[in-house]
This record gives C-alpha cells, sequence and structure tokens, in this order.
C-alpha cells in the first residue's frame, strides 16, 4: 500500500437514454458504440453500482471478470481497469464509503458459472463481468456488462428497471486515474485512497480453483476419471470456441479428470475470438460437428463466450438438444453425489427446456 493516498476524482458525464439492461441485468452493444460514446461504459457502471441499496454497499465485496474480449483491442489498461476504478472510488456525495473488497479473476478471466460460485462462497453483493455473451467481439463485434446480484442469479427485472431509471440520470461519477492493480499476480494488494478511512483492498483469485472445488463436491469425480481413462475409456472433445472455458476446460477436464490433451481445442482466449461468433450451435462449431461425425469420439461439446450456454454432441455427430440433457440429467440423479446427498427441489425449466423434463 502506498504511502501516499491516491487521488480521487469526480467527473462530470451526461446520462444516456438507450442503457436499458436486457437478459438478466446486462448492456450488449456495438464495441464501437463504447468506444465513441463519452463516459459510456463508467455510467453504465455507476448505475448498477448504485442500484445497490446503500446499506448493502458499505464496505461489501464485489466479484469481476471478463470473458477476454476486451484484451488488447479495447485496450486492458485503458477499459478494464474503469470498472476497477467505479467500484473503489465513486465517492459521490449521496453516499460515502461504498465497496471495500474486489475479487477479481487472474488475468481477469471469469467464467458467468464461475463468478457465480464465487459470489456465493464468499457472501458477495454481486459481481459483475465484461461479455456479450455469444455476440462476435473485436472492433466490429460486441461489448457488454452482466451483473449477478447477492444470490449469484443474473439481476432480476426490478433491478433491471433500477438500474435504467438511474442511468437516466447521472450527472457524475467518480475515478482514480493514478490506479494501478496488477491482474496478473494472485494475490492481495492494498490501496490507500484519498477521503478513505480504511485501505481498498483487491484481489487476484486463480481464475479456476474456486470453480473446480464446488464441482469436485457435487459430482463424482472418481467414476468420470475412469471413464475418461479406464480400460473402457470414452474418447472426447470439447471446444472453448477461444472463449472464456478454455481455462477451464484444460485444469478440469485434462489435468483433472484425465481427458488427452489434444481432447480440448481453441482453449487460448481471444479477444475477437478467432474471427468466429463464440456461438455453441452447429454453425459456429462446424469443426466439432465434422470431427463427432466421424465416429471416434463418443462425446463433444462447445462453449459460449462466458460460459453459461454449451452444445452437446453424441456420437457420429448426434445433436443433443437443452431439452434432452436437461431429461438426461434428471432421469440420472442417482448418479450424482450432490443431490443423492441434499435432495431434489425441484427442476428449473427455460423455453429451450420444453416438455422433455416432465417425459
Amino acid at each position: 500500500m502506498e504511502g501516499t493516498p491516491i487521488p480521487v476524482l469526480t467527473v462530470q458525464t451526461a446520462p444516456y437514454e438507450d442503457q436499458r439492461p436486457t437478459g438478466g441485468g446486462g448492456l450488449r452493444r456495438p464495441t464501437a458504440l463504447f468506444e465513441g460514446q463519452r463516459n459510456y461504459l463508467p455510467n453504465f457502471v455507476q448505475s448498477l453500482l448504485s442500484s445497490v441499496d446503500l446499506r448493502d454497499r458499505q464496505g461489501c465485496t464485489m466479484v469481476v471478470g471478463s470473458d477476454g474480449r476486451i484484451g488488447s483491442i479495447l485496450g486492458l489498461h485503458n477499459f478494464y481497469p474503469i470498472i476497477i476504478y467505479i467500484c473503489m472510488c465513486v465517492y459521490l456525495l449521496i453516499f460515502k464509503n461504498l465497496i471495500g473488497r474486489l475479487v477479481i479473476g487472474q488475468n481477469g478471466i471469469l467464467s458467468t458459472p464461475a463468478v457465480s460460485c464465487i459470489i456465493r462462497k464468499i457472501k458477495a453483493a454481486g459481481g459483475i463481468i465484461l461479455t456479450a455473451s455469444h455476440s462476435p467481439g473485436g472492433p466490429g463485434g460486441e461489448f457488454g456488462v452482466k451483473f449477478e446480484v447477492a444470490n449469484g442469479g443474473p439481476a432480476p427485472d426490478m433491478v433491471s428497471d433500477k438500474i435504467y431509471q438511474i442511468s437516466k440520470t447521472l450527472e457524475e461519477y467518480a475515478i482514480c486515474p493514478d490506479l494501478r492493480v496488477d491482474l496478473s499476480s494472485i494475490g492481495r494488494q492494498e490501496f490507500d485512497l484519498e477521503n478513505k478511512f480504511k485501505p481498498f483492498r483487491v484481489e487476484i483469485v486463480d481464475s479456476v480453483e474456486i470453480y473446480l472445488s464446488l464441482l469436485r463436491s457435487i459430482f463424482d469425480f472418481s467414476a468420470i476419471r475412469n471413464l475418461l481413462t479406464g480400460p473402457s475409456q470414452i474418447k472426447i472433445r470439447i471446444d472453448a470456441m477461444n472463449g472464456v472455458m478454455g481455462p477451464y476446460v484444460r485444469r478440469i477436464l485434462c489435468d483433472e479428470l484425465g481427458a488427452p490433451a489434444n481432447s480440448a481445442i481453441n482453449c487460448i482466449p481471444l479477444e475477437d475470438f478467432g474471427g468466429q461468433p463464440p456461438d455453441p450451435n452447429l454453425t459456429y462449431a462446424a469443426a466439432l460437428l465434422e470431427a463427432m461425425r466421424g465416429g471416434e469420439y463418443g462425446f463433444g461439446a462447445a462453449f459460449d463466450a462466458d460460459g453459461d450456454r454449451y452444445m452437446i454432441l453424441g456420437q457420429n455427430g448426434f445433436f443433443v438438444n437443452a431439452s434432452d440433457s436437461l431429461a438426461i440429467i434428471a432421469a440420472n440423479l442417482s448418479c450424482i453425489p450432490y443431490f443423492c446427498q441434499m435432495g431434489v427441489r425441484g427442476f428449473g425449466r427455460s423455453m429451450p427446456t420444453s416438455t422433455a423434463l416432465d417425459k
């Protein structure tokens, strides 16, 4: 922690009328708009943070991650830290002593499920994820911000509406232009901010470990490892589509569960996802489909940019839709230790899960 407090600057801004969140508290717009419209990103993040009740904001913890699309294209040193600066340094007249701690994935990488996991484990007030989901990245693509609330789920409609109402009247935010956070080194960093009584903490965490620990408590890793390495092993093919899931696929399926390294493809997160939309479907995961059609692999999967959507393929390229995959899990809960121990309270139906769950 530095000896001299870091100065906090108040920036005057003008509100935007088009920052209504959609899809669970998220804002998704063309990358060029975020770059070209003055204060567009900090305005939305400020509105998002201001939507958290004052009693819950003071000294609370926020989790921050991204799907990797920011990279050098948006300027890691200019774009990503805005989230950090805002969380730390919003020191407006209407409230003081805002966020007390930030937990950030190493190098800024955290999948949406991992953010949810960390929020619940450390009892954070919420989480911010820089992602536009399955939309293409890069200068001609899209950029976005999603907000998860204290239960680890996406912001409900009432929170999204509150964010939008605040965004239409916002007049200022605060920032620390001299603040520097090392996103590459795991550990705690403390900063003495101007007019703050306590130091502000930033904790850089392993992007995978906490989520992996949760999975170990849910699934029978020994049985899965035997399936992937034993005498009757099944060969798998997993496409991370150059999104956030690359490190998770490598660490969990290959390192932890023993799948061969060549089972995983496109595992390096890229700011433009290799020029393809990170959308796990039969069109954009065509290479995976072609590999599966050859009959060599018994199971295949692809993930979207932030890791909360997937596509599953069976041998010979058989497409397993979301309705069937959920129904298969529901019909085989006795194979999952977590549900054997905790029981089942219900199943979550969404539009894609259709009526297969009933059957």
